[in-house]
């Protein structure tokens, strides 16, 4: 069976939608409509009920789509194991979003190669939903996520509090930011915090959706913004970039997503390899927020209301 037409159908499926099943698989949506139908005429029934308002799944469709998932599994897992390459004997495929592989994910596969020469390491790069995908496909075991979406068959865990800080491209900055702040969006959470907490930076008429990638553009047009302590520490060390005295941060969670099927003993030696990442990073954090803290002159809160612990 054509493996396409799998992922189109859990696209639609997932989505609602051919339109948007499309969209993220960057094809028309003719192709789509032609993919479902190639596999309704295989399988001898229709999948979708087709409307103005979207494609819900039929009787047949919610029973295909666990195997459909099993076959994508499959199919994965088969992929991975035939391209690992000679001396190398178990295969690891690690997704995270971008602002978390500087500090977390890069730092997790050395330890991994330390700690298992002969595990083939594959990392994937992309935003939530991407990532869930590849997790639920079998693309990938094991994602680093901001905001897992949990589905059967994976399993989350959280990993850390990332300290969101305000810092800005030019020394000796204040909160008075007028003209010179980008809103970057880290969700709906931060979003709410930081309309209670800085109304005055609420609408700077600037919000970029783009995580830590927020960061190149602030350094070359001399504005300030939230970033994760961790991914704005070495731009802090190089001099390029400065706290702002009295900012409050936020907490973000961050999560690790395991596939349920991942073999035990790779699972268990890859979950230790990412702690000992994450014992490090919590060291380098605290001593950014210490230098908050001295140059502020007081506890540092946080958005929303509080101070941190």
């Amino acid at each position: 069976m054509d493996i396409t037409l799998i992922r189109t159908f859990l696209e639609v499926s997932a989505t609602g939608s051919f339109v948007n099943a499309a969209e993220r698989l960057f094809v028309t949506q003719s192709a789509v409509s032609l993919r479902v139908q190639r596999l309704e005429e295989s399988l001898g029934r229709p999948l979708f009920t087709r409307s103005k308002a979207g494609a819900e799944p039929t009787a047949a469709g919610r029973e295909f789509e666990r195997y459909a998932l099993s076959l994508l599994r499959i199919w994965e897992e088969a992929r991975q194991q035939v391209a690992i390459p000679e001396g190398f004997n178990e295969s690891l495929s690690i997704g995270a979003q971008y602002s978390l592989w500087p500090r977390l994910g890069f730092r997790w596969i050395d330890r991994l190669r330390d700690a298992r020469p002969a595990l083939n390491i594959r990392a994937e790069l992309g935003m939530p939903d991407r990532i869930t995908r590849f997790l639920i496909e079998g693309a990938v075991q094991a994602g680093l996520l901001y905001t897992p979406q949990l589905r059967p068959g994976l399993r989350a865990e959280k990993l850390l509090d990332e300290e969101l800080i305000l810092v800005a491209a030019w020394p000796e900055p204040t909160l008075d930011l007028a003209g010179r702040y980008a809103f970057i969006d880290w969700g709906p959470e931060f979003v709410q915090a930081h309309a209670l907490h800085l109304p005055a930076l609420t609408n700077p008429g600037l919000t970029l959706s783009l995580g830590a990638l927020g960061a190149d553009y602030i350094l070359r047009r001399g504005l300030a913004a939230y970033l994760p302590a961790q991914y704005a520490k070495r731009h802090l060390d190089a001099g390029e970039l400065y706290l702002v005295p009295g900012a409050p941060t936020f907490p973000y969670p961050v999560w690790a997503v395991w596939r349920a099927d991942l073999e035990p003993g790779l699972k268990d030696a890859a979950a230790a390899a990412l702690h000992e990442v994450v014992r490090s990073l919590h060291d380098e954090q605290d001593r950014v927020i210490e230098t908050l803290e001295e140059i502020s002159g007081a506890d540092v809160a946080t958005l929303g209301g509080g101070v941190r612990p």
